[in-house]
């Protein structure tokens, strides 16, 4: 079992790596990757000329039953606002903050990538996945 789990977390730097060069051709720079407090974690942070970014990513392979969005739970949103609210308290910034959740879809035999879907202000104020 201990070999699934290294394989799905490698899998998720993967992703989020994948992520990263998506940002990037995108205009972004990167701020953090993997931040955690008390609450959570947030997978990539990246800033543009007017946002900070907070993504979620969730990758999965191209057979899994369950896509990426949709293990995002309510819980999962709650930590994770709290996480960038906790975030923004320490590293005060004038841009305007933006959380996004990025889909990572790669081959299962050799992690190639597929396809990234990625929803820009995925979250509400209200923390309500949209």
């Amino acid at each position: 079992m201990e070999d699934r789990d290294f394989e799905i977390r490698s899998r998720g730097k993967l992703g989020e790596r994948y992520v990263c060069d998506y940002l990037k051709a995108h205009g972004c720079t990167i701020a953090a990757t993997n931040y955690s407090c008390r609450y959570g974690e947030i997978d990539v942070i990246a800033e543009n000329e007017v946002r900070i970014i907070f993504v979620e990513v969730k990758t999965r392979t191209s057979s899994s039953m369950v896509g990426g969005f949709e293990s995002i739970t309510g819980a999962k949103l709650r930590k994770f606002t709290r996480t960038v609210a906790e975030y923004l308290t320490k590293h005060r910034t004038d841009k305007q903050p933006r959380i996004d959740c990025a889909q990572v879809i790669v081959d299962r035999r050799t992690n190639a990538l597929i396809k990234i879907d990625y929803i820009k202000n995925a979250v509400e104020q209200t923390g309500t996945y949209l």
